[in-house]
């Protein structure tokens, strides 16, 4: 199954205890992208940069033959910039710079061939520009996953709420699916954000791992205990990317399914954080792929006695 993705491709400016970066590739759809590719998933990327956009990125996507065709190009705009800085838990950061650039009057036009795509992954946009590519779909796409987070939810309430009621998964942190729900436990939360329409609901507590919900079934995936984390930008949108080329690659959308989806998704995330940017996704041979899912089913697997 085609794999559409919605989302930004932009640059980043890090910065970590362990070091820091000038302006690198980044972007939603990238890391969604690339992380999709590692399963084979036939996966498109639609998106807007600026004329000041490396052909050399855009030559990366294709190299891993994500399809382009849908990058808008803005000759005379800028690229979507964003700079942040990471505390020493990793977990929280400051962000420094954001600059919508091309981002700000972003309408996406979904190239014709690609409006049967059977899979459709919403990244983290606004609600408006995610419900366009809905209706730009020549028919519902068998699986639609949505992010989004409490950014939208301040801002554009009732808006995403439409999208949310029209998605199949739904992937938010823990802190965002108890600001969806009004509710603390994740529990009690997952069963309300069914209610608004999502078959399925995704609760990623990063170094913590991942939740999955759907009906009164639930299924936990870690996260790979990992000596080193040098920069955990990307590594969400890794997780959607790995979870989505799984389901496309697959065919087969049951929660059973779902459940090695996410470890996946986890799997390609621990990557991810490796190194800064997309380069550990890059460089990532499938050999050292599959190695992580079999550590991922040693480190879940036990037996026992009572």
């Amino acid at each position: 199954m085609k794999l559409l993705a919605v989302g930004t491709v932009a640059y980043d400016a890090i910065e970590t205890p362990f070091g820091k970066t000038d302006k690198i590739l980044g972007g939603a759809a990238t890391y969604i992208g690339l992380a999709a590719s590692k399963l084979g998933t036939e996966v498109n990327l639609i998106s807007v940069v600026g004329g000041d956009f490396q052909q050399k990125y855009l030559d990366l996507l294709e190299n891993h033959k994500i399809g382009i065709q849908g990058i808008e190009k803005v000759e005379d705009g800028k690229t979507f910039f964003w700079s942040g800085i990471y505390h020493e838990d990793m977990n929280s950061r400051d962000t420094l710079v954001t600059e919508l650039n091309v981002l700000e009057s972003f309408n996406p036009v979904i190239p014709e061939d690609l409006k049967n795509s059977e899979v459709l992954m919403l990244g983290n946009l606004h609600p408006a520009v995610q419900l366009s590519v809905i209706e730009q779909m020549s028919e519902k796409p068998k699986l639609i996953v949505l992010d989004t987070m409490d950014f939208w939810m301040n801002s554009t309430w009732d808006l995403l709420l439409k999208v949310i009621a029209k998605v199949d998964v739904i992937t938010i942190n823990d802190s965002e699916a108890r600001q969806l729900s009004g509710e603390f436990s994740l529990v009690k939360a997952a069963k309300k954000i069914q209610q608004l329409g999502p078959k399925f609901v995704v609760i990623k507590k990063g170094e913590h791992g991942a939740l999955l919900f759907h009906k009164e079934q639930v299924f936990f995936a870690p996260a790979m205990p990992l000596e080193e984390i040098l920069d955990p930008t990307g590594a969400g949108d890794s997780f959607a990317g790995g979870m989505t080329g799984y389901l496309a690659k697959s065919e087969d959308f049951a929660f059973e399914n779902l459940k090695k989806a996410i470890i996946v998704g986890s799997a390609l995330a621990s990557y991810t954080v490796e190194k800064f940017g997309v380069e550990r996704l890059v460089e990532l041979t499938q050999q050292e792929f599959e190695s992580r899912l079999e550590s991922f089913k040693t480190l879940t697997s036990y037996d026992y006695n009572i």
